[in-house]
């Protein structure tokens, strides 16, 4: 996108901060606010032009057909979207209604955020913005805020339309929209000194990975692509590698289908995540939140490329009772097969040292690389680790 555009665009949602936030929230809790509403105003705007053709199949399903519960497939078709909103208000309705009565819009407000469909629903909870837009009506600026979202100056919509002094304000497409979200998501990563490097991997990083990972074989690449990280964060691994390969200016510019895939611990970085699927129109129900170690939400699959940076230096411990019962293996994944001097094969217990978990990440990649038999270009793997392992476990332990 045009980078003057993309800089205006992250400029003006960075000073809603400063502009109605400063008093209200400390510094580093900024990003409770904005990250969510960014997500809430743009899959606004994409349901804005079906919002009639949802209401009147939504009257058609309560008034002709009696439905006691919604179809959803038939709301997702009006819609034309895989998210949907059955409430009459939107953002745009909600700032012109409304009145200094905090207490009234937050009920309103309240009100439309249970219109959405499960899926957003989820991202809603996970980000805890109920609880925001109570705060921000307790602290008078919820209107406030709403009015920045709504300002007639900005576009996030994917529709050119023009500013009140009629200058021209360009589309953004799903693609620009995750350039601001993500620029959005390293500037208040790099500002909150707490979290960096926590759910954040450096663009340079990333970069190198998907050049190790994905240029040796840039001109024998699968016709359909499945990327997974299994500590996927707010999602940069895989966006920046679908873009990697998809970017029409890039070096690849492949014309297939990718297929995204992750898993997050923690309940705001995959928010962030599947709310990043979602506007880039990838499809958010391939982003799964809860621990990779102890359950395996993807069992059975295998993976064209796997990238990621897993946590290290942090205990497993908790994780133990789903991975071993005693000194038995109850989870495959973690798990080996030896041979010894006489050809015989026995099962081996492959788990590193409890106080770092960094190696049960990659035996979780090990187990979704496809096998040679059945894919010749059997899959890709690049993954960041802080080298320990090389020096720590005994002999015959899971390091070694």
């Amino acid at each position: 996108m045009n980078t003057a555009v993309h800089n205006k665009l992250v400029s003006f949602i960075w000073s809603i901060a400063d502009d109605c936030l400063r008093d209200v929230y400390v510094r580093g809790k900024y990003r409770d606010v904005i990250l969510p509403m960014v997500v809430l105003r743009r899959l606004d705007t994409l349901l804005e032009p079906t919002k009639e053709a949802v209401m009147e199949e939504l009257a058609f399903q309560r008034d002709e057909a009696g439905f006691t519960e919604w179809d959803e497939n038939g709301l997702r078709d009006a819609s034309g979207y895989v998210f949907y909103n059955i409430s009459t208000w939107t953002l745009q309705r909600l700032h012109d209604t409304a009145t200094n009565n905090q207490q009234i819009l937050q009920a309103n407000f309240e009100e439309y955020l249970n219109g959405f469909s499960p899926n957003v629903k989820e991202i809603i909870d996970k980000f805890k913005l109920k609880s925001q837009v109570r705060h921000m009506a307790a602290k008078d600026v919820l209107l406030n805020v709403l009015e920045k979202f709504t300002s007639s100056y900005i576009n996030l919509t994917p529709f050119e339309k023009l500013d009140p002094e009629g200058r021209k304000l360009p589309p953004l497409s799903n693609l620009g929209m995750g350039y601001v979200f993500e620029e959005l998501i390293r500037k208040f990563n790099e500002d909150n000194n707490e979290e960096a490097g926590e759910h954040f991997t450096p663009r340079e990083v990333i970069d190198l990975m998907t050049h190790v990972i994905f240029d040796p074989i840039k001109d024998d690449l699968p016709p359909v692509m499945t990327i997974y990280d299994p500590a996927c964060g707010s999602g940069g691994m895989l966006t920046e590698s679908q873009n990697f390969i998809k970017d029409e200016e890039g070096e690849i510019r492949a014309k297939g289908d990718v297929y995204l895939f992750g898993k997050e611990i923690n309940d705001e970085t995959y928010a962030i995540c599947k709310s990043d699927m979602m506007i880039k129109g990838n499809n958010p129900e391939n982003i799964r939140v809860g621990s990779t170690l102890s359950t395996d939400e993807f069992a059975g699959k295998t993976f064209d490329f796997m990238l990621s940076n897993p946590p290290y230096g942090k205990s497993w411990a908790s994780e133990q009772k789903y991975i071993k019962d005693g000194k038995d293996i109850i989870d495959p994944r973690f798990q080996i097969t030896l041979r010894d001097y006489w050809g015989n094969e026995e099962p081996a217990d492959a788990t590193p040292r409890s106080s770092d978990g960094q190696l049960l990440f990659l035996m979780e990649m090990v187990n979704k690389m496809k096998p040679l038999d059945k894919s010749p270009r059997g899959s890709r793997v690049a993954s960041v680790h802080n080298g320990s392992s090389l020096f720590t476990g005994d002999a015959g332990g899971g390091e070694s």
